[in-house]
């Protein structure tokens, strides 16, 4: 029996959770796990080498090598197939969030969403108690945010708390 694996650490939720063929009538779907995408994300589009992915996402470079393809199979099917892309579940992690108060520059670390819990973007600054913020990446980027924008994902399933489906 195989044993379970670690939660593979995701930046964030995806916004976008579904993706529909053009004009297909129902040809199936494929389910796609949250850490598969954030997989595909640091390898693909950001363009890192795998030891830094598997760093980055907390894992084994061997169980990254796995998540990557498997995630990558799943895509390439459903591009061919025309089928639709579900994005859930999984065996992940968010990430703890850093944030910097836009007006007393105070900055904080929140940590990663439990069911029922806060990301981050509705907490006030610490120190000021301003809602005015700025999320910072690892890489030192700064993104906006802000409270009540809505960044498409529920609790139902358990948010960051180790998804398995």
């Amino acid at each position: 029996m195989a044993r379970r694996r670690c939660c593979g650490l995701v930046e964030q939720e995806p916004i976008f959770r579904k993706f529909v063929p053009d004009g297909q009538m129902n040809t199936g779907t494929i389910l796609v796990l949250v850490e598969e995408l954030e997989a595909l994300r640091l390898k693909d589009l950001d363009g890192m080498d795998q030891v830094t992915c598997a760093i980055k996402m907390g894992v084994s470079r061997a169980t990254f090598q796995r998540i990557l393809q498997s995630a990558r199979k799943k895509m390439v099917t459903s591009l061919v197939n025309g089928q639709t892309i579900i994005i859930q579940g999984g065996n992940y992690m968010i990430k703890n969030r850093k944030f910097e108060c836009k007006d007393c520059g105070h900055i904080w670390e929140v940590e990663p969403c439990s069911e029922g819990g806060k990301h981050g973007y509705e907490i006030p600054c610490p120190q000021c108690e301003s809602m005015k913020k700025i999320k910072l990446a690892e890489d030192g980027t700064r993104h906006a945010c802000g409270g009540g924008h809505g960044h498409g994902h529920d609790h139902e399933s358990g948010c960051c708390s180790g998804h398995e489906s």
